[in-house]
């Protein structure tokens, strides 16, 4: 069995990275901006899949979840998830956020619950993920990861 890798990086310094997001109609115009973290999951067989983390204070955007086309329908974009919460907690984060046009379904079997826009943290609505790079019609989700911690398993 393959032991599984979850580390950061640098976005400006992964070519995969970017034309994975652009194959996805995923973000990249602000992918070097302030407040951002990065992460690759891989594995002995080579990469699996990405995953980031915006913003500062106890509400942040969980992004750019990408899962390599020979990987996919193997449980690692919820590895990828699971792991990004478990970090954030660790760090003191509240709240994730997400936008997406695509993944409602996946996310939501993850506990991330549909919102409405207007009822999103102001760091968030500010993101330029948020006001710009995602179109009008992504659905918003957000998850408090203070009551999934608290909930037994």
């Amino acid at each position: 069995m393959s032991s599984l890798v979850f580390t950061g990086f640098n976005p400006a310094h992964d070519d995969i990275f970017r034309s994975r997001l652009e194959m996805s109609n995923l973000p990249t115009a602000d992918l070097n901006g302030p407040d951002r973290l990065f992460f690759r999951l891989s594995d002995d067989n080579g990469l699996i899949g990405y995953i980031g983390l915006e913003g500062a204070g106890p509400d942040r955007l969980l992004r750019s979840l990408v899962v390599m086309g020979g990987r996919r329908g193997q449980g690692y974009g919820r590895q990828l998830v699971d792991r990004l919460e478990l970090l954030a907690r660790d760090g003191g984060i509240e709240r994730l956020h997400l936008l997406t046009t695509t993944a409602a379904p996946f996310f939501h079997a993850l506990g991330y619950a549909i919102t409405d826009r207007a009822s999103a943290p102001a760091p968030i609505a500010a993101s330029a993920e948020f006001s710009m790079l995602c179109p009008a019609n992504a659905t918003y989700m957000n998850k408090g990861l203070v009551d999934a911690a608290a909930r037994p398993s």
